[in-house]
């Protein structure tokens, strides 16, 4: 059984192709500038050389007909027919609360996902045109919708209310939804096992940063609090977004810039954060250059925002789980910027974090879970990779065969102490 993982952005189409049998991944690649013009395929399969080809994709539906072109090619594919295909599971960015785990797609949910998609403008339409593009190429295989927003249905109504008026949220959803919810889930899941404790019996703060950064407070195995809101702006400080800050703040420079709502929007979410600090860099690796070789004051002030706004949120759900077992950082950046984990967990004994900074310094890989605190540390911190493709592929696996139920109950089989990571 070969299930398809795809991720569609509003210009680029992620996918991985998985043996469920032989449990390893046989192909994975990504399309990039779908719909901006110069678009290509970068195509890789373990033990082969990485390939790439220039492709124009207009839309979603090229940019699939392409995926499933170079998957079944005889020089580059790894299928001989696409019958092999046994299903393909779609990452949806928004279920509002509609959706508290992934669903096998008919006509009713597509509709429920489209009724949503204000909440999340610009990463709903791609994730609906890619289930359309993938219906239309792939429409005699089931197709499953995994929602980021799902694993944060279990917050209680106090940490997803906003003290705004209440029919704002009656009328229009206004409340906290939160996003990277599979990645979340995988590695909780992972540092619960390497706890060697049930994940229901576990209190993590997990970490995931990367250009987007969200964080979640799990008690007792579930989400309590997320760091992104009612959309992925809230929260830390990202490449390019804002996080946080004063809402007073977009409308006193609409007035002084004469901007309008939708440049204040794109201000926000696409020349803020790290970006918006350092006038040139989203990359970390390039603003810890910056800060290392000296000549770049804004990235050691960038990093420092950074990692401060990260050491208070590993404090305030430290406070709102009543404790805690672990800190996990995953992604890009929490799983390679060994300068700012150390610099987040500067200063955090008192909360039982100990630090074992050549160990912090030496793991800098997307390929091996680590710990990088001291043996005795009575929280221990985890550099996790994450695989959010892994929890796609279960999911669809256990819709497809009647067993799959939540994640507080399915059994994945990343939880266990046995897991190895191929």
């Amino acid at each position: 059984m070969d299930i398809l993982a795809l991720n569609c952005g509003s210009s680029s189409v992620k996918y991985q192709l998985y043996d469920w049998e032989k449990k390893e991944v046989i192909a994975k690649g990504m399309v990039e500038r779908v719909t901006i013009g110069d678009s290509f395929i970068i195509h890789e399969v373990p033990g082969k050389e990485t390939y790439r080809e220039e492709y124009e994709c207009p839309d979603h539906q090229v940019a699939i007909h392409l995926i499933i072109k170079t998957l079944s090619s005889v020089e580059h594919g790894v299928v001989s027919d696409m019958s092999q295909i046994s299903a393909v599971g779609h990452r949806v960015v928004h279920g509002g609360e509609k959706f508290t785990r992934s669903v096998r797609i008919d006509e009713a949910v597509l509709d429920a996902i489209k009724e949503v998609q204000h909440l999340a403008p610009l990463h709903n339409p791609p994730n609906i045109a890619g289930i359309e593009a993938a219906q239309s190429v792939l429409p005699d295989v089931p197709h499953v919708a995994i929602f980021d927003t799902a694993f944060h249905q279990t917050m209680p109504e106090y940490a997803y209310t906003y003290a705004v008026p209440f029919e704002w949220y009656e009328k229009h959803g206004v409340r906290r939804y939160g996003f990277h919810g599979t990645s979340h889930l995988y590695v909780s899941k992972r540092a619960a096992a390497m706890l060697g404790k049930p994940s229901n019996e576990c209190n993590i703060i997990t970490m995931h940063i990367g250009n987007g950064v969200s964080h979640a407070a799990i008690k007792n195995g579930v989400s309590v609090d997320t760091s992104m809101g009612l959309t992925p702006l809230e929260g830390a400080v990202m490449g390019t977004r804002c996080g946080d800050l004063d809402p007073a703040i977009p409308m006193f420079i609409q007035q002084q810039e004469n901007l309008s709502p939708k440049e204040i929007d794109s201000i926000l979410n696409k020349k803020s954060g790290v970006l918006g600090i350092t006038g040139q860099f989203t990359d970390r690796r390039d603003v810890i250059e910056g800060v290392e070789q000296g000549g770049c004051p804004r990235c050691q002030l960038a990093l420092d925002v950074e990692a401060y706004r990260l050491k208070k949120y590993i404090g305030s759900y430290a406070a709102a789980t009543g404790g805690i077992d672990a800190v996990v950082f995953t992604a890009g950046v929490g799983e390679m910027a060994w300068l700012v984990r150390e610099k987040t967990l500067e200063g955090l004994e008192f909360m039982g974090i100990l630090l074992d900074k050549e160990k912090n310094r030496n793991t800098m890989t997307r390929k091996k879970e680590s710990v990088i605190t001291t043996p005795d540390s009575p929280v221990k911190v985890f550099v996790i990779p994450t695989d959010e493709e892994l929890v796609f592929t279960e999911d669809v696996v256990a819709i497809l065969e009647g067993t799959y139920t939540d994640h507080m109950n399915f059994k994945y089989s990343f939880a266990t102490p046995e897991f190895q990571r191929k």
